[in-house]
């Protein structure tokens, strides 16, 4: 039986960060973690992230398929905050971030890493940017240069 199963570095690839700015104050440590995760364990270059700041959640999907479309790099991590409030606001942005951003994957073909927090409150937030909960944008970071090795053993 053939397996395939990624790896996590990926020194040669390129990659996207698109993040937004909403939120920045938990944006900031998700992007922290990301890109130390990239530089440190998928072994990129500086030279080979670029960093793209868009103004909410429900921008991302739109940069990141302008991303994906240029065919400059292999993968994207998608990072941002949505936390919900009174209003039925959380339910339409969150939603249409994530379906969007898994629509770019699926037509680009190439990883979109959804690293968007989507919480009941603050708190929940700040736990899943660096403390308690670990870092998501840590986790995003890795599941795009996994994602990234498997594409590549799949070949065309």
């Amino acid at each position: 039986m053939k397996v395939i199963e990624g790896v996590i570095p990926a020194p040669q690839a390129k990659i996207a960060i698109v993040v937004s700015r909403f939120n920045s104050f938990i944006n900031d440590r998700l992007v922290e973690g990301a890109l130390d995760t990239l530089k440190r364990q998928g072994q990129i270059a500086d030279e080979n992230i670029t960093l793209v700041k868009v103004p909410g959640a429900v921008e991302l999907p739109l940069a990141a398929k302008r991303l994906a479309k240029s065919k400059q790099f292999d993968g994207i991590v998608a990072l941002g905050c949505v936390i919900r409030g009174g209003t039925a606001h959380f339910e339409y942005v969150s939603g249409e971030c994530a379906k969007g951003l898994a629509q770019v994957a699926l037509e680009a073909e190439i990883p979109v890493a959804f690293g968007v927090l989507t919480t009941e409150n603050i708190e929940q937030a700040i736990e899943r940017a660096g403390t308690k909960a670990g870092n998501k944008g840590v986790e995003a970071a890795l599941s795009t240069l996994e994602m990234i090795n498997v594409m590549n053993a799949l070949g065309a």
